[in-house]
Parts: C-alpha cells; sequence; structure tokens
C-alpha cells in the first residue's frame, strides 16, 4: 500500500510519499526569514503557493500518480491554525477528487513512530525538541503518554528567540549551535526542571539581560544556553527511562540536528544500558513522510476519517490518541 502525507504545521510544507517498508518521496520547503520569527498568517500563505509544486516533485519522485495513492494522510494538529487549514484543505480536495480515504495524524507522535522504519526501533521513549514542542513520550497503555514537556515555550523556539534578539535570523537553532562551539566558558543561567517538566522562560530572559549588559562573549551565552538547556532536557529523559523501564531512546523533531544535544543524550543512554537512536535528518525535521507512514499504519489498523473528522486541533494533545496499530 501507498500513502501520501501533508505536513505544514508551522514554517515548513512537506509531501512523503510511502510504504510500508519505504519512502519513496520526501520533499519540503521551509519558510525562513532573515530577521526575527514566522507569522502564522505569512506560513499560510507559503504552503498555498507550494502546495501543488510539492505534490507534482514528490509523485514525480516516486514515480507514481495519485490513481497510485491508497491513502491521504495529512497533519492535523498542533500547530498554526492558518497553516493546518490550508493543509487539511488540500487533503480533502485530494481526498475528494480521487476517491481516496483520508487519515488525520497527530504531528507529536508522527515524529516518534517514523523512528521505526529506521534502526530496528521498537518501542522507546522519545524526546522530541523542535519550535513549537518539547515533550518526552513513551508508549504506555495504549495510548502515547506525555511523561514530561515543557510548560512554557519549546526548546527550539527557546533558540530562536534568543537568535532573534541576537540579529542572526530564522531559524536560529544552527546560527546558536555555531556560536556554541566557539564558546569556553560556562555562564550560570537558570535550571529549571519541575518534577518531570521543562521551563525555558527563564533561561531565555537571563541570556538576553547578560547580553544587553555587554559584559559577556555571545559565543560563551550561546554554549551555556546549550549546556543548561540540555542537560534539563536530559534529565526529564533520564527519568522517563527509569519508569518505563524501555531500553531505546530516540532523538526527534528540527532541535535533533544539534551535535551537543545528541552527544549528551547519548552519553546518557549509554550509561543506562539503552540503545541510543536519531533518525535520518530529513525525518527528524518536520517532514511529510512521517505524516504518510503513520497514517498509513493507522489505515491499516482499521481507522478511517469522515471528512467532518478532518477539522484541524491547534492544540491537539499527544495523549488524545488512541494507538491501536502497534
Amino acid at each position: 500500500m501507498i500513502a501520501l502525507g501533508i505536513e505544514g504545521t508551522a514554517h515548513t510544507l512537506g509531501m512523503g510519499i510511502v510504504t510500508e517498508k519505504e519512502i519513496l518521496a520526501n520533499v519540503f520547503d521551509t519558510l525562513t526569514t532573515e530577521r526575527g520569527g514566522i507569522h502564522p498568517k505569512e506560513a499560510a500563505e507559503h504552503h498555498a503557493k507550494l502546495l501543488k509544486p510539492l505534490l507534482e516533485k514528490a509523485l514525480k519522485d516516486a514515480g507514481i500518480s495519485m490513481g497510485d495513492v491508497d491513502v491521504v494522510a495529512f497533519s492535523q494538529g498542533p500547530g498554526l491554525g492558518p497553516a493546518l487549514r490550508v493543509v487539511a484543505t488540500a487533503a480533502r480536495a485530494l481526498a475528494l477528487r480521487y476517491n481516496k480515504p483520508i487519515v488525520g495524524v497527530n504531528h507529536c507522535i508522527a515524529h516518534v513512530e517514523i523512528s521505526k522504519l529506521f534502526g530496528d526501533i521498537k518501542d522507546p521513549v522519545g524526546l522530541y525538541v523542535s519550535g513549537g514542542n518539547t515533550q518526552v513520550i513513551a508508549l504506555e497503555g495504549g495510548r502515547y503518554r506525555v511523561f514530561g514537556e515543557t510548560l512554557d515555550i519549546g526548546i527550539g523556539n527557546a533558540l530562536d528567540m534568543f537568535a532573534r534578539e541576537l540579529g542572526i535570523g530564522f531559524p536560529g537553532g544552527p546560527r546558536i549551535e555555531e556560536l556554541a562551539q566557539k564558546g569556553n566558558k560556562y555562564i550560570e543561567l537558570p535550571y529549571a526542571v519541575k518534577g518531570m517538566d521543562l521551563s525555558f522562560s527563564g533561561i531565555l530572559t537571563e541570556a538576553v539581560r547578560k547580553y544587553k549588559s555587554g559584559k559577556y562573549r555571545v559565543e560563551d551565552l550561546a554554549y551555556s544556553f546549550q549546556e543548561t538547556a540540555f542537560a534539563a532536557l536530559v534529565e526529564v529523559t533520564e527519568r522517563a527511562l527509569a519508569h518505563t523501564e524501555k531500553n531505546e531512546v530516540v532523538l526527534v523533531g528540527g532541535v535533533a540536528a544539534n551535535k551537543r544535544l545528541r552527544e549528551m543524550l547519548k552519553g546518557m543512554a549509554e550509561d543506562r544500558g539503552a540503545k541510543f537512536f536519531v533518525p535520518p535528518f530529513e525525518v527528524c525535521r518536520d517532514n511529510g513522510a512521517m505524516i504518510a507512514y503513520t497514517g498509513l499504519k493507522m489505515f491499516k489498523a482499521g481507522i478511517k476519517f469522515k471528512l467532518e473528522e478532518t477539522v484541524v486541533k491547534q492544540k491537539f494533545r499527544t495523549d488524545e490518541v488512541e494507538v491501536t496499530w502497534t
């Protein structure tokens, strides 16, 4: 069977085509800016403009036509409302025009599910780190339970906002990482782990305050920001790993590209005798293949959507979804 997946929760529009065992196509385009972040309206306009050309490219890369597609999947949430609605409308239109079943997919769950296509991963604890989301999730009792999450902003958003204050554009995470690699002095910043949850607004505020004081090298601030925030992420992930007694850890989401975070999480996993895995970056970042893959698994498990059930869910919780496909 073949699934087409459309991703568009935030700044990236992605089209993916997959079977149960391989990715046939995975194309995307990301809205970027020289300064500042992204506006939901601009993201929606970006997606609407690129839907047709990206779909055509995905079909061409896969060597198929829409007639060969068995199910259309789309990112139902969580995310930016205007962007989500563009994608949902496109998915409905394709499903109706070509008489295909349609499936709405939880974006966060898809990030972890796609890791199972690689590296013989079966039942991991997932650290999902992106701009809008930061969660430690694992499958327990038929649902992906959230064992820890940010109480305010996602780690990716925190990095982007710090980069914005530095005037180095969006996305800011890769630029902060470059600066951090040149830092060599740790500057104390707030470390906020509250039970199993995290907070990044305090570290952001203090890092910006110290930057504006002019007393610290920006490279050292970037280094300290990463070391502090990532240590908190690793701590919460380790607690979830101990609680669930699982033996696999996966790192997913756009911030999974960060080499320092990978290094710290890998060290923790090895200390606990757990397998550590990061999928290829093209499926760590927001992408259509993860939506297609998860949607196909859901469809094969008998999950079907009526058109009226395909409304977007901006605050679609990870633990709302009953997992019947594993």
